[in-house]
């Protein structure tokens, strides 16, 4: 019978969502996109990340942050929600705990929209359509 020491293991490499202490990095995913809110969790928990929750409009991203509080270490946030749009919800959240980080998600054409987050508390920001390396490029940068 073969044992993993038969297999020997292409990627060396540590998975990125894992911090300096071994513990993963724990994200709050919010976008009234299902197929969005999906692939960024896929995208996050295969480099290690843990998604401890998503939500579907900002309204429901605050509740969580409040919930999980402390134990976020970062939200992705869509820009355009029903009920309570990012914007709103990042500032919010920034009200809660000054020091959240959030990485805004936008569609091309938001750029007023992603100005006004930036600088009401918003660490980074995304476009869609998400590239993997991109997506995971930005989280590293705001957790960093």
């Amino acid at each position: 019978m073969k044992t993993n020491s038969d297999f020997p293991s292409i990627n060396t490499k540590s998975p990125d969502g894992v911090n300096a202490a071994g513990q993963s990095y724990r994200v709050l995913v919010v976008d009234d996109s299902m197929f969005v809110r999906k692939q960024i969790s896929q995208i996050l928990t295969s480099e290690g990340f843990e998604v401890v929750a998503q939500a579907c409009d900002g309204a429901e991203g605050l509740e969580m942050y409040k919930e999980h509080h402390p134990n976020v270490d970062l939200v992705t946030m869509d820009i355009t929600m029903p009920k309570m749009d990012g914007v709103t919800s990042l500032e919010k959240i920034i009200e809660f705990d000054k020091d959240a980080k959030v990485i805004m998600i936008s569609a091309l054409g938001k750029e007023e929209l992603v100005k006004k987050s930036l600088l009401a508390g918003a660490k980074n920001y995304i476009v869609k359509p998400l590239d993997r390396k991109k997506v995971l490029e930005r989280i590293l940068q705001t957790l960093k």
